[in-house]
């Protein structure tokens, strides 16, 4: 479970990033968070995690609070929440299996890092995750031969290969053509549906965003304005979230 107790962020230049945020989301749910750019969609998914600090308030992640973590018990906790980003971040001249095994790297003996060796039951994860995502059979074809859309489902693969509790994913698709972003956006779903793991997702395409996520979180100006089920997101909604001003950017 996350909870957002009066959560606050403000940035050292005075931005405000998230205005007294409050806010619950129960294991198990696929969330959507909607917003014009600049809101502070990133900021809310990446305070989940501790990529950004809060100002003011309590973030709790599994009964964890989150701004008490500190060394390693801060990176133990990182190893339970992945994160898929915009950009792949792939090491393109190696091969896919390599990859996703990279995920395995904070389990493993110093030896076996400087090594490269990884036991069998991290290849078999890797392979597992692989296959979860539907590419297993370019396992070990390079990353750089691959499609933006192959690439992204790579990075899904080595997240699934922490064996995370939590997904946090970064404008996951906007990099993609619009048949690839519902194919992966599919595979968020099935993740989420048959391996029960949490998706907290910022996305522009509000239309996918109401396809597939179950709930939306709409935010303007670092406020919660909307959260409800994806089905009753319409036009008032959207309004309430982007302004009568910016109706096209929350379609384009």
């Amino acid at each position: 479970m996350i909870v957002f107790d009066h959560v606050s962020k403000i940035y050292p230049n005075g931005t405000v990033g998230l205005d007294d945020v409050n806010l619950t989301i129960q294991d198990g749910e696929f969330v959507a968070i909607i917003g014009r750019s600049g809101a502070g969609k990133s900021t809310l998914l990446r305070a989940v995690n501790r990529m950004h600090d809060i100002s003011k308030g309590t973030l709790t992640v599994n009964d964890t609070n989150v701004s008490g973590l500190r060394g390693k018990a801060l990176r133990h906790f990182r190893r339970e929440i992945g994160m898929v980003f915009q950009s792949f971040n792939l090491v393109s001249r190696t091969t896919v299996i390599r990859n996703v095994l990279s995920a395995r790297v904070p389990e493993m003996p110093f030896w076996r890092v400087l090594l490269g060796a990884f036991r069998k039951e991290d290849k078999i994860t890797a392979l597992e995750s692989l296959d979860k995502v539907g590419i297993l059979d370019k396992a070990y074809i390079r990353a750089d031969q691959l499609s933006g859309g192959q690439q992204q489902r790579v990075a899904l693969a080595r997240t699934l290969a922490q064996k995370p509790k939590i997904i946090l994913a970064d404008e996951p698709v906007a990099a993609l053509d619009p048949v690839t972003a519902k194919q992966v956006m599919e595979d968020f779903v099935r993740i989420n549906k048959e391996m029960g793991i949490s998706i907290l997702l910022n996305i522009h395409h509000v239309e996918l965003a109401i396809e597939y996520a179950d709930r939306i979180i709409g935010i303007r100006a670092g406020k919660i304005v909307y959260d409800g089920p994806s089905k009753e997101v319409d036009q008032a909604v959207l309004d309430s979230i982007y302004g009568e001003a910016a109706k096209q950017e929350a379609t384009a």
